[in-house]
């Protein structure tokens, strides 16, 4: 008989390996989970690690919010050679010698990464063109031109240099290709760079401390017992935690379940917010013009 999987719901932080799709990620725990449903909340590179949420159930309605949430990373970036995809994977296109390149001369150069920024997407990027992903169209050897992205990198610090190799901690926008940043890096100073290695520090309100190895997670698969896996799941509403607040009436509700919008007290003039039957999360609203309610994503209990 067919199993269907189970109908769990919730999100995982899952400490993604290197060297693994995030997919291929997402399909291991799904199976070790046997998740009836499941997602990923916006790619990392093979290349990267860390933070990866992973969304069960009910939950992956909440999965966009993830995606355009505010990323942190740790990255390596070697200076001295320019590569066709921006990381240590690509095809070394040029090479120069960095060892005139000083601390301050870095620091300088990292003021003009600050901010509101300019980027064009890597061709090996998982944005699409014509509903096809980039990083294929470059792996046949085709490049289309990419349009111009406005992106904010909040903080931008240097953790150390070190001969060739510096350290960078970023935090920074949805849509951000840290690539992308340590190619304009290393042609801001003259020599070229890629990433050597990257990972994920956070991801909207999720840090890398909350992260679970799929090594961990196996271990604690034993005799078909899902209560220690199941105790990693983190509840929905925990990832739109800066949304307001709206606890309704249980009959108030039973009607927004129903897919009614409904007059509440003390609502906010505008925009999205989390709604509560009672003590229970029941999905996402949005305050109308008219100073209603109503649904705009729920959650079946």
């Amino acid at each position: 008989m067919r199993r269907h999987g189970r109908n769990i719901s919730g999100i995982l932080i899952l400490d993604k390996p290197e060297g693994e799709s995030s997919n291929r990620s997402l399909q291991k725990v799904k199976r070790l989970f046997e998740a009836a449903k499941a997602g990923h909340t916006g790619s990392l590179d093979p290349l990267a690690t860390g933070v990866l949420p992973l969304c069960f159930g009910e939950a992956t309605k909440i999965s966009q919010f993830l995606l355009d949430s505010n990323k942190a990373y740790r990255t390596k970036i070697k200076l001295g050679e320019k590569t066709s995809t921006g990381d240590s994977e690509g095809e070394v296109l040029a090479v120069k010698d960095p060892g005139h390149i000083t601390l301050k001369d870095i620091e300088k150069a990292l003021v003009n990464f600050r901010g509101e920024i300019q980027q064009v997407p890597s061709m090996y990027s998982a944005l699409k063109h014509q509903g096809v992903p980039l990083y294929k169209l470059a792996r046949a050897g085709k490049t289309v031109e990419r349009k111009t992205r406005m992106v904010s990198i909040y903080e931008l610090s240097l953790i150390s240099f070190e001969n060739t190799f510096l350290e960078l901690d970023i935090h920074c926008s949805k849509g951000t290709y840290v690539r992308t940043l340590a190619d304009d890096l290393g042609e801001t100073l003259g020599v070229g760079a890629h990433v050597v290695a990257l990972r994920r520090t956070q991801a909207g309100p999720f840090k890398l401390e909350q992260a679970q190895s799929y090594e961990s997670l196996e271990q604690l698969r034993k005799d078909d017992d899902f209560s220690a896996l199941d105790e990693f799941l983190i509840p929905a509403d925990q990832a739109v935690m800066e949304i307001p607040e709206v606890v309704l009436p249980g009959a108030t509700a039973d009607y927004v379940l129903q897919g009614q919008a409904v007059i509440v007290r003390h609502l906010p003039s505008s925009g999205l917010v989390r709604l509560y039957k009672e003590a229970t999360f029941i999905g996402i609203g949005e305050i109308l013009d008219d100073g209603r309610v109503a649904p705009k994503r729920l959650f079946v209990s």
